[in-house]
């Protein structure tokens, strides 16, 4: 064991403490296993960075940020946010990417720290499942329209072609249901007029599934190239459409009207609901994903400051993304003659209505519109692919090796992945597609789910696992113990916080409504909530499946089922004099094999 240490890149037995690496397998644990094979590593550490900024900064950073801030108080709204960031968004973001480099799994097997409460790896790779199956719709648009932005005029600059409605109008001064989007979406009635399939949507969206398989196929070794390029490419268009969009007329205004505080707003409570159900929709939508990353770095990567560096980035593009928005918006109201909160949205309604609207003013209107929806294509392909990759590992780390998919090349199973949520997409690019989507967008990933997710998962590791256990094990990773705010935080801050918007969001739930006119069915709500529910419960079930279903008293199965299930690296980091404790005695068993053997 001594020599494969010695041998061995990267790993650094004298760098770590011995006082906080004892305790990591308790002698004789019949929990304890060699693990699997050796995980792939990033080949440096930054493509670990690049692909969580990949991940973590995407479309929401861009279309729902900036519209939440002039809404709830302008600059005022940054005191709520910045809060939320440090004791809701970093807390759980760190808690993901340590707990998933030091288990060395992905979401489900690195719930081997606590296997009674392996549910919540299940209830992560539901959300993500979920989410990748309908973000990549928003990919599907956002290629159409830059498939159209090649003409001069753009098609959506004016009135008059055959597929528009009487309700199209180029003055944002009337109120109008449905613009440009008409053409694309194609809507029916309802949800239950499904329609006709939309073809060129089908074939953005075999596209758009085909170039994430070939991002991920080959592992975080392809991938973690091909986020240098999604990661970057955005901010350099950012960077261009700012110093464009504040040499317009009317700019300034908008970007006052972004910041201006509105000091009242302070004292609402619907500002700061708004303020942690961003700050998890934006730090905790990893949930799972984020594990992913992490099990695929050293051992002794300093994870902590990663996680403060890539919080930085994630709500520091947020912020900035307000200026690039607003300073269009405002040229645009000054040219329509209007109030900018005429022409501020958020979501998809900002993205393909709004903004392409504003870009359509402009001189060379058909580059900005190319730039514009060129990084949003970009910006969201890396947070799909990296979210399709984080799934697939939980996969890969569950199938079992003789099983038909575990003994199956790692291509294969991705491409089965792909194939399966591309079947599910098609039910969005018909005409009633657009009410699924609103379906998935409302309930599978929600701020309820989201909320109950990172509820549970500080619970568990600071309760069941341990607060003080997991800061000796991440100081056992890192060389030093973090703060103990982060301590207090997993304990007692994020999981109160969590609990508290989780319940006015309960308290204060509504029907779903598209567009402000059509009213979801109940059938409808009722597969939403369905939805919502996979997730969830997935936890409890897991729960009282286990204890069910082990031996002795109630006491005796907790001990049992919350005793960790480590990995073979672990043994790395054990001191050299309790190594001899954990070999098996030859002379009990001729068949026994001792542990360098199995290295």
């Amino acid at each position: 064991t001594r020599r494969m240490e010695e041998e061995r890149p990267g790993s650094s037995t004298e760098a770590a403490e011995p006082s906080v690496c004892v305790g990591l397998m308790k002698t004789g644990d019949p929990n304890t296993e060699l693990g699997h094979s050796e995980r792939q590593t990033w080949s440096r550490q930054m493509d670990f960075i690049m692909s969580c900024v990949g991940f973590a900064v995407g479309l929401g950073n861009v279309w729902r940020f900036p519209y939440l801030c002039y809404k709830n108080g302008g600059g005022v709204f940054l005191i709520p946010y910045l809060l939320m960031v440090f004791v809701g968004g970093v807390p759980v973001f760190f808690l993901e990417i340590a707990l998933g480099q030091f288990m060395k799994q992905g979401g489900v097997a690195s719930w081997n720290i606590a296997p009674l409460f392996k549910g919540l790896g299940l209830a992560s790779m539901v959300i993500v499942f979920f989410c990748n199956t309908y973000y990549i719709m928003v990919l599907v648009w956002g290629l159409y329209f830059l498939a159209h932005s090649f003409t001069s005029p753009l098609p959506w600059a004016t009135c008059g072609h055959e597929w528009n409605t009487v309700n199209c109008t180029t003055n944002f001064s009337r109120v109008c249901l449905n613009q440009s989007l008409r053409k694309v979406l194609r809507l029916s009635g309802g949800l239950d007029e499904v329609g006709d399939i939309n073809g060129y949507l089908v074939l953005c969206l075999l596209a758009t599934w085909v170039i994430v398989y070939f991002c991920i196929w080959k592992g975080v070794k392809s991938a973690g190239k091909v986020v240098y390029f999604t990661a970057v490419f955005p901010y350099l268009v950012l960077v261009v459409l700012f110093v464009h969009g504040v040499s317009l007329p009317g700019a300034v205004n908008g970007i006052i009207y972004y910041l201006k505080p509105d000091w009242s707003k302070l004292s609402e409570a619907q500002v700061w609901i708004d303020a942690a159900t961003q700050i998890f929709f934006s730090y905790a939508i990893g949930l799972g994903a984020l594990t992913a990353l992490g099990s695929y770095n050293r051992f002794n990567n300093n994870c902590y400051q990663d996680a403060f560096i890539l919080a930085l980035i994630n709500s520091g593009t947020s912020f900035f993304a307000g200026f690039v928005v607003f300073s269009v918006l405002g040229f645009m109201a000054a040219e329509q003659g209007v109030d900018i909160s005429n022409v501020a949205e958020s979501g998809p309604g900002l993205a393909f209505i709004a903004y392409p609207k504003a870009v359509s003013l402009m001189p060379l209107a058909p580059l900005w519109a190319v730039l514009f929806f060129l990084m949003l294509l970009v910006l969201g392909l890396d947070s799909q692919f990296v979210g399709v990759e984080g799934f697939i590992t939980g996969i890969i780390d569950m199938l079992p090796s003789k099983s038909f998919l575990g003994s199956q090349r790692r291509e294969v199973v991705v491409a089965i992945c792909c194939f399966t949520c591309f079947t599910i997409d098609l039910s969005m690019v018909t005409e009633g597609g657009m009410y699924v989507f609103q379906l998935f967008d409302y309930y599978s990933a929600s701020g309820i789910t989201l909320l109950w997710q990172a509820f549970w998962e500080c619970v568990v590791v600071a309760w069941v696992y341990g607060a003080d256990r997991f800061m000796d094990n991440v100081a056992c990773m890192i060389g030093y113990r973090p703060l103990p705010y982060m301590k207090w935080c997993w304990s007692y801050v994020t999981p109160v916080v969590c609990m508290a918007v989780f319940l006015f969001h309960v308290v204060n739930y509504k029907r779903l409504v598209y567009n402000a006119v059509y009213v979801y069915p109940w059938w409808g709500e009722m597969l939403g909530c369905f939805l919502a529910l996979s997730s969830m419960l997935c936890i409890p079930l897991t729960v009282l499946y286990k204890l069910l279903h082990c031996k002795g008293s109630l006491m005796e199965r907790w001990q049992h089922l919350t005793t960790p299930i480590w990995g073979r690296h672990h043994l790395e980091f054990l001191p050299h004099e309790n190594e001899a404790r954990l070999l098996p005695k030859a002379e009990e068993n001729k068949n026994t094999l001792l542990y360098e053997s199995v290295i």
